[in-house]
């Protein structure tokens, strides 16, 4: 039997600009690109109607498409890895599986489970460094340890880059034929029915770089959420691996040092959340541990509705409802009004966005989260509070983003504000305050 390779895709959805994918092409066996729906990630779901695993299935149709093209198969799975590779080793004679490296608490655990697992059969597990530029040690500060100011971190980030790390890799040039094997006996792939989900559709761009008119003004237009083409909309390709970083970032390198700079934040929080792995489901700041939140539910309840009668939080928590999108602005004044007017825990707001947002990504997420609460590795002061109505001033003006998402503003059926601010600011900095010294 003819030893093969596998290509493990994962956050990498694309066959362009792929390091994992180029390297197991330039293995000297014959590839085999693989992908599994994970039962212990999607069994996990709140529902079978998540327009993510739609989009998932949806591109993974189309590598099997592009493969089958180019004269290879294509394998996916849904189950458990331990399992699925258990039965590939049997079925056929594995060399490698290559793959490209995940930063968060699971994958690290899983792949650790998974090499050892390839080991004891005598195949080899490759990981290679794709969705970021600088990952896990390679920028640390002067005394050995990861930054935990992001100025410090970007000033080393951009000290570090050469054009060779944003140069892309050849796996298109190389998937071809005679680089692809072709299996007579592989398993059909799952539909999305008998994997017991429904086809559910949100939009989201082409996977392609944003426009250069779009990447020029972003850092006039990323804070103005009322604004069509307020940013890229790239975070969804991002995540999916369906753009390549690596493209963006010479797009943003050229254009835009302000996207740039909000990239370079996509890296910081990937290496933060590598290196402190509890902070996916714990304060990384031991002395906000203990804050005694309020968590009302039915104010939750309230806040995941758009219901606040704070129109920019209301509009954002709606649209991020119906389209699963959120403009940046709009989660900043959401997440700051849930855990400091409203005093609920970080980890709600935490868990509300990963099962509504098409980008989740978990170390943005957590990073982001964190640093509204005031309690990560880099935050902002534990008593900063956020006026909604300043935002507002700020950044909608004319409402013109209101409106859109909240047709009843200005009528007697949009609720009044469930707190009032300025007792709320108060309540929240004494709150946090006493957390902060009675634990120090």
């Amino acid at each position: 039997m003819e030893r093969i390779v596998l290509f493990w895709h994962r956050r990498d959805l694309r066959q362009h600009d792929n390091a994992g994918l180029a390297a197991a092409l330039q293995s000297g066996y014959p590839v085999v690109p693989l992908f599994i729906y994970d039962r212990e990630i999607l069994d996990l779901l709140p529902s079978r109607r998540d327009a993510r695993v739609t989009y998932i299935y949806d591109e993974v149709e189309r590598l099997a498409r592009q493969t089958e093209q180019a004269g290879g198969t294509f394998l996916a799975f849904y189950g458990k890895p331990t399992e699925v590779f258990a039965q590939l080793t049997q079925q056929y004679e594995v060399a490698a599986v290559y793959t490209n490296e995940d930063y968060e608490p699971y994958a690290t655990v899983r792949d650790s489970s998974i090499a050892e697992q390839l080991r004891a059969v005598g195949a080899d597990f490759k990981a290679y460094k794709d969705q970021v530029i600088f990952a896990k040690n390679e920028i640390l500060s002067k005394s050995g340890t990861p930054p935990k100011v992001f100025g410090a971190y970007s000033k080393a980030w951009l000290a570090a880059l050469r054009d060779e790390h944003l140069a892309p890799y050849p796996s298109r040039e190389l998937f071809t034929s005679a680089n692809l094997a072709e299996l007579t006996d592989a398993t059909p792939r799952p539909t999305l029915e008998q994997m017991s989900f429904v086809r559910y559709e949100q939009l989201i761009p082409a996977a392609e770089l944003p426009a250069e008119e779009l990447v020029r003004n972003y850092h006039q237009t990323r804070d103005k959420p009322g604004l069509v083409n307020s940013s890229t909309r790239r975070s969804v390709h991002l995540r999916f691996g369906t753009l390549s970083v690596r493209e963006l970032m010479r797009q943003a390198r050229e254009l835009n040092p302000k996207l740039l700079n909000e990239l370079i934040w996509r890296d910081f929080f990937m290496m933060l959340l590598w290196h402190y792995p509890f902070t996916a489901t714990e304060s990384y700041d031991p002395r906000l541990r203990q804050v005694p939140y309020r968590n009302n539910e039915a104010e939750f309840q309230a806040w995941c509705e758009g219901r606040t009668g704070y129109p920019l939080v209301d509009a954002g928590m709606r649209e991020l409802n119906q389209t699963g999108y959120m403009p940046n602005r709009a989660r900043i004044a959401a997440a700051g009004f849930l855990v400091k007017h409203l005093l609920i825990d970080w980890r709600w707001g935490d868990r509300y966005f990963a099962d509504k947002l098409l980008d989740y990504d978990m170390a943005q997420n957590v990073g982001n989260w964190q640093w509204m609460a005031g309690t990560g590795a880099v935050a902002a002061p534990w008593f900063r509070v956020y006026s909604p109505q300043s935002q507002q001033e700020q950044y909608d003006a004319s409402f013109a983003y209101v409106w859109q998402w909240i047709p009843e503003f200005g009528t007697c059926e949009y609720p009044k504000p469930i707190v009032d601010h300025k007792f709320a600011r108060e309540r929240a900095i004494a709150t946090f305050r006493a957390s902060y010294q009675g634990a120090g």
